[in-house]
This record gives structure tokens, sequence and C-alpha cells, in this order.
């Protein structure tokens, strides 16, 4: 219990924003990262730092993807939630009643936007994201 409580301490101190605002983590993930330490070999600190780092960078990622969706148009933002659906361009085209020149235009200018350079990268980027209001 000693070991998990410096981990504790380790994480509230990196987290330290004032004299009452401490960073708490549950016993769970505290044993978790402690069995992730002994299986890679790594200290307890080094494991929990990198998670974190990890999914700040996620976090950082995935509010630039939403700014990046906010900037599309709805035509384009309707295409891309299709795209991510696994629509083809002919479905795409047919259900918007869009000739596939169009929708390969917006598709396009949405991969141009998102720095893509294939549909595949840009349902990789939005993944996890709820697009069922368009798979009506």
């Amino acid at each position: 219990m000693v070991f998990l409580q410096r981990i504790l301490r380790a994480i509230r101190d990196r987290f330290r924003r004032g004299p009452d605002e401490t960073f708490a983590l549950d016993v769970h993930t505290l044993r978790s990262i402690q069995r992730i330490a002994q299986r890679e070999q790594r200290p307890p600190g080094e494991v929990a730092s990198q998670i974190l780092d990890d999914a700040l960078r996620s976090h950082m990622a995935q509010e630039e993807n939403w700014q990046r969706w906010k900037q599309l148009t709805q035509r384009e933002q309707e295409i891309t939630a299709l795209v991510c659906l696994n629509y083809t361009t002919r479905q795409i085209a047919s259900r918007l009643h869009i000739s596939p020149e169009t929708v390969k235009s917006h598709v396009e200018r949405v991969m141009l936007k998102y720095n893509v350079s294939h549909r595949n990268d840009l349902r990789m980027l939005l993944n996890g994201w709820d697009f069922s209001a368009w798979d009506r």
C-alpha cells in the first residue's frame, strides 16, 4: 500500500494547482498503473506520466477535430458523416440527390481541411463519433 501512496503523491504533486486543489486517482486506477508497470518493467510514475500524456494528446487531437468539424459547411458535415458511416460516393449522391462528382468535390475539400489523403484516414480521425443521426 505504501507503493500506491507514493504513486498517488507523485501524481498529485504533478497536478497541484493551489493549496486546495489536488489531483486524485481511485485505488483501481492506481492498481492498474502498478500492473502495467510490472508487466512492462518500468517505474509506475513513468507509466502514469505516459498514460496522462497520451490521454492529453488524444483529447487535444479530438478538440482540434471538433474545431475543424465546426468549420465545415452543413453539406460537408453531412457528407463527412456518411463517409464515416461507410457509404460509397454513389450511395451518398443518391441519398442527397446530387451528382457523384459533387460528392467527390466535397470529400476532397473535407480531406484537405482535415489534412488527410484517404477516406479511411478521415474515418480514423473521427472514429468513435456518433453519426447515427445521418443514418436514417
